[in-house]
């Protein structure tokens, strides 16, 4: 298999390269060095095609998991063996002084380097000591400088696109060589610079702030002297190839003495296992799993040497490319994170701590700020001025998730009862009491932390300050020990001075022809007997207080009167669907206890009822329209299930056109493909939340539906859309009833209003989400569930304190599923900073990415997609431009500096850029953007994280007997072995991905057919069999799907099977159909962008 499939023609690495101009080749025994050799590689140094990678004998496969290697200074990862001369990564920084920097034979194992890499001050383990000032020194001493030398060969392209050429060096990405502009053709190597020889390296504070991977320049470890001959494309004088600690070269080994170094080129000698520990050397002068040819296998190409043949003829060296294992590998960083901070819980006493990676399983003590599953920040230290915001270009943003599900070891937040006074707040600005609220003068008043106005603490309220100033009572009150925790709210916080009545659901059942005829109604009627007993309720009460409603509909409306005290269910149509009217209150919404006899009539009469039905045509804002009014009359909030199959066109107040046009994609008219076409349903939602009636939609399409439209009632009221094209109750059933379950129990706030307060110098300006704002400051969600996060955006109204830093304090009020009404309380505390380096080492990637696709999102509804993709770009090389300018120490241009913590801001930035909302695939339909488009907007940073980058799983790779998750894998097709079987998840979709040639004991123990070619491809329920491999996979699979909060539906790809097309989309590490560039061709890019903004 070959990630370049769909590259532009370039030749590839086994065909000659044409010489590049102007450059001087160094010619061997009059043999000039023309063309590139036939090489060995397949593309990108994935499996070459048709050969079975089996590893010699005696040598153990490292890891698939194994990303980058890790970057150190100057001592080793614990726990790992020192290569060679040098500890792994401690390549001697730079030659000597006097030793000219050597290029191995084309063919040598340590084959060609890298182009851009990363990064900067620090070691790649976040939390290694520093390297000593003797270590320091000793680096830069290895080190030279040189002056005007002659450039090096230019690297030629990635295999992407032509290689380029000095005078093309300013090509336009991705069509130029990947390496657009840089200089003398040098590819940029992926740094850990610790400075320059007569740099003073920065001072640093733990933890480090970049992290790096240099590419040996040629891959060459470094002897005490090398004085023999230039090496051919060596050039005269050439520049020293690495910079100072630049890490990620392979293990430096003693070289043989004699022909190999100063003769002729050729291929390697053979390479004997025996030699190293640990990873074997590969072609590409990485570790980890080797690839490429293997001994005892013919080459790709013809000519071409393998890795373990004897020296051949002379043959000049292979192009230059950057090798994926040396750039930033996400499952290195998430495995890293794990290792480091999933032992220890997370305490929230501190201001300003970066929690761990939300990809960590980790326990929270709420010692004073939210736990991270509440709140989550962009950073965590933000700079003290507008100006240095601006510079940095960093988003300020928090993604909140006010109703967050927590474990169960955890404690829910505490309810808090002041009695008819309600809660104590500031009198100016209004925040609620909390643990950084100062109180003085012996405890007779507070200060508030948010304004500063002085307050006075009411009588029933107050208690003596002790020796530091601290309430003696501080640790027995919720709110003045704890970051999260609920206030009772008085009748003041209620609609009209009134308590709220318990909520209401209503379920609103299609029943045209095409619902009755895939057997949707007969299944969800069957299921809803059941579901009934498990609404939500709160803490130990024996049943739910939420009463339940039923409507069907077609092109006109049926009201169900199922009131206990009937012996069957009545029946109203409203046929008048302009004027939309309730035709009875009393027995509409019923205690399901009291009328279950009732209504389980009802449900066993509606199929039979609709059984013949030939109505196809719907109606659907007067669906809506009914069930508000309903709980208008009943005085209630609550929540709508519509179950709809097709786009409303019947004759009705919203009634929709077919607009389906992929004309306009890559347009300027783009846009209006992700607008609803008509203001009607705005106006509705608007109606909707004013009355706290929150809608969830159900969405059993065969053809265009216009999601984007149909959509807009649930995402403004808090609600969620569910979406299954083609449904057939054989395949789907599962995934349906799984989801419907689970949104019927979920618990659920209604009737909501948000607000977030800062502290003076930032302010709350930018919102996404699924609610409405109908002013400047308050989210208004007519529902609100523990999925649901809405994303804030602040931004400098003043000069900020690194003293004091900057506080946020999120408040929910809401109506329980009790008819309880509530506020909910979360606190923040941040740093301030006045140095540009303290914000880069407190940043979060996971939630910059969250927010930067919420913000493209929506972007893509006002601008066209192309402008919206540039300005992502454009955002995220200023960043890292900012970063490299004022932060890292001094190095060549040619070298790609990225933060610690934002290592792998390029990999998810090119993720989000390739998502069908911002690139669709030819398959991807109109409804299908707009329902990715919509769902993002409300994901939490978890979900956009896997989302974004899947979780590629290898199953036979780890002991069966192992009851832990297998190790991660890379998201590219190269990683893929055809003997073995992978799962892929990435929060919505499950592929089983079965390689050609798996053993066929593995193939009866998974499916229960003898060989490959009997398993069914898209195959989407694993048998339930009676063996260890059966119920691990069954059983990881079950644990996938309970982590996420939607039901993911298997599908089973064959390799070389139509079905992989789809399971390829989402290698996102490679390029994509639709255009996408791969993570490396990205990389370069970006380095590239940053270039040319320092210049």
């Amino acid at each position: 298999m070959n990630v370049n499939q769909s590259a532009a023609p370039v030749p590839p690495f086994g065909q000659p390269q044409p010489i590049y101009p102007g450059y001087h080749q160094s010619n061997y025994g009059g043999q000039p060095g023309t063309t590139a050799p036939p090489t060995s590689y397949g593309a990108y140094n994935g499996p070459v095609p048709g050969y079975q990678q089996t590893l010699p004998q005696g040598v153990s496969r490292a890891p698939p998991s194994s990303g980058a290697p890790p970057v150190s200074t100057a001592q080793a990862p614990c726990g790992q063996t020192a290569y060679g001369q040098f500890g792994q990564g401690d390549v001697q920084n730079g030659p000597s002084s006097t030793v000219q920097m050597q290029r191995l034979p084309g063919s040598q194992p340590f084959g060609s380097p890298l182009a851009p890499v990363v990064s900067q001050p620090a070691v790649l383990q976040p939390y290694g000591p520093p390297p000593t000032s003797a270590q320091v020194t000793a680096q830069l001493a290895g080190m030279q400088i040189s002056g005007a030398m002659a450039p090096a060969p230019p690297p030629s392209g990635l295999g992407y696109g032509p290689p380029t050429s000095p005078a093309s060096a300013s090509g336009s990405f991705p069509n130029s060589g990947p390496y657009g502009s840089y200089p003398q053709g040098q590819a940029p190597p992926l740094s850990q610079a610790q400075g320059h020889p007569g740099v003073q390296p920065p001072q640093r504070s733990a933890p480090p702030l970049a992290s790096s991977f240099t590419p040996p320049a040629s891959g060459v470890p470094r002897m005490p002297s090398m004085t023999s001959p230039l090496l051919p494309g060596q050039g005269f004088g050439g520049p020293p190839v690495s910079q100072p600690n630049h890490v990620s070269s392979p293990p430096p080994q003693a070289l043989p003495p004699g022909p190999q170094v100063t003769g002729p080129p050729g291929p390697p000698p053979p390479m004997h296992s025996s030699q190293q520990p640990g990873y074997q050397l590969q072609q590409n002068g990485s570790f980890g799993p080797t690839r490429g040819p293997q001994p005892n296998y013919g080459s790709p190409y013809p000519g071409a040497p393998t890795f373990g043949s004897q020296p051949g003829p002379p043959q000049p060296l292979p192009p230059k490319r950057l090798d994926p294992d040396a750039i930033p590998s996400p499952i290195q960083v998430i495995e890293d994170d794990r290792n480091n901070r999933g032992s220890e819980p997370f305490v929230t006493g501190v201001r300003g701590q970066v929690p761990p990676l939300v990809t960590t399983s980790f326990l929270v003590k709420d010692q004073g700020n939210a736990s991270p599953r509440y709140i989550r920040c962009t950073s965590y230290n933000i700079p003290c001025t507008s100006d240095m915001a601006k510079q940095a270009q960093v988003p300020l943003a928090a993604v909140i998730k006010p109703l967050a599900r927590l474990p169960p070891e955890e404690a829910s937040p505490y309810v808090v009862d002041h009695g008819e006074s309600g809660p104590l707040r500031c009198n100016r600005c209004k925040a609620y009491m909390c643990p950084f609220m100062q109180f003085i003068e012996g405890g007779r008043r507070f200060q508030c932390c948010f304004c500063s106005c002085i307050n006075d603490v009411p009588p029933q309220y107050f208690q003596h300050l002790d020796h530091t100033g601290k309430r003696v009572d501080a640790y027995d009150r919720p709110e003045l020990s704890l970051g999260s925790y609920e206030f009772l709210a008085t009748v003041d916080y209620c609609k009209n001075n009134k308590f709220p009545s318990p909520p209401a659901f209503i379920f609103m059942i299609d029943v045209s022809y095409n619902a009755i005829r895939t057997g949707l109604v007969r299944l969800l009627c069957e299921e809803l007997k059941s579901l009934l007993d498990y609404l939500p309720r709160e803490g130990g009460a024996e049943e739910s207080a939420i009463r339940v409603g039923f409507v069907t509909y077609n092109k006109v409306l049926h009201f169900y009167n199922v009131k206990s005290s009937l012996a069957q269910p009545q029946m109203m149509v409203v046929s008048d669907v302009a004027d939309m009217f309730v035709p009875l209150l009393d027995g509409f919404l019923v205690n399901v206890n009291e009328s279950r006899a009732v209504i389980t009539s009802l449900l066993d009469q509606i199929p039979e009822m609709f059984a013949d039905t030939r109505e196809t045509e719907t109606v659907f804002a007067p669906v809506i329209q009914a069930g508000m009014e309903a709980l208008k009359a009943a005085e209630c909030a609550g929540k709508l299930f519509l179950f709809h199959t097709s786009l409303p066109i019947a004759e009705a107040p919203g009634k929709l056109k077919n607009r389906d046009d992929r004309k306009l994609i890559n347009t300027d008219k783009e846009k209006t493909l992700f607008q609803p076409q008509t203001g009607a349903y705005q106006t509705l939602a608007k109606e909707c939340v004013a009355q706290g009636c929150c809608v969830d939609l159900f969405l059993f399409p065969n053809q265009y539906v216009d999601v984007a439209t149909l959509s807009v009632v649930p995402q403004l009221t808090g609600g969620s859309v569910y979406k299954y094209a083609c449904f057939q109750v054989e395949n789907d059933q599962e995934r349906f009833l799984s989801d419907l379950r689970r949104d019927v129990q979920k618990v659920v706030g209604f009737d909501a209003v948000m607000r977030v307060r800062t502290s003076t110098g930032i302010r709350a300006v930018d919102f996404f989400g699924a609610f409405y704002m109908s002013n400047t400051t308050d989210v208004e969600l007519a529902g609100l569930d523990g999925d649901k996060t809405v994303t804030v955006e602040f931004k400098h109204d003043d000069r900020l304190n690194e003293e004091s830093g900057a506080l946020l304090q999120c408040a929910l009020l809401y109506t329980s599923c009790a008819g309880q009404r509530r506020l909910r309380i979360h606190n923040l505390a941040l740093n301030c900073c006045t140095l540009l380096a303290d914000l880069y080492r407190n940043c979060e990637t996971d939630t910059l990415i969250n927010y930067m696709a919420k913000f493209a999102y929506r972007g893509v509804l006002n601008s066209p997609v192309k402008s919206v993709r540039d300005t992502l770009i454009t955002q995220c090389a200023q960043i890292l431009a900012c970063y490299r300018k004022n932060c890292a120490s001094p190095s060549s241009a040619g070298q790609l500096i990225l933060p610690e913590c934002m290592k792998l801001l390029p990999v998810y930035l090119n993720c989000v850029l390739k998502s069908d909302v911002l690139q669709p695939g030819a398959e991807v339909t109109t409804d299908d953007r707009a329902y990715v488009r919509q769902l993002v907007t409300s994901m939490d940073v978890a979900e956009t994280n896997v989302f974004f980058y899947p979780r590629l799983l290898p199953l036979t790779k780890s002991p069966i007997e192992s009851t832990t998750e297998p190790p991660a894998i890379r998201a590219s097709e190269e990683r893929l072995s055809n003997g073995d079987i992978y799962l892929l998840e990435n929060g919505l979709n499950l592929f089983l991905w079965v390689g050609a040639s798996v053993q066929q004991g593995v193939v009866q123990s998974l499916f229960n057919v003898p060989s490959f070619s009997q398993i069914t491809s898209g195959l989407s329920v694993l048998p339930v069999l009676d063996n260890p491999l059966s119920k691990k996979v069954r059983g990881l699979i079950d644990s996938l799907r309970a982590q996420r909060s939607r039901y993911m539906k298997l599908i089973v790809v064959k390799q070389e099977d139509k079905l992989e097309m789809l399971f390829k989309h989402f290698l996102v590490e490679d390029k994509s159909l639709s255009g996408g560039a791969s993570y490396v061709d990205f990389l370069c890019h970006m380095h590239k962008e940053i270039r040319q903004l320092l210049s």
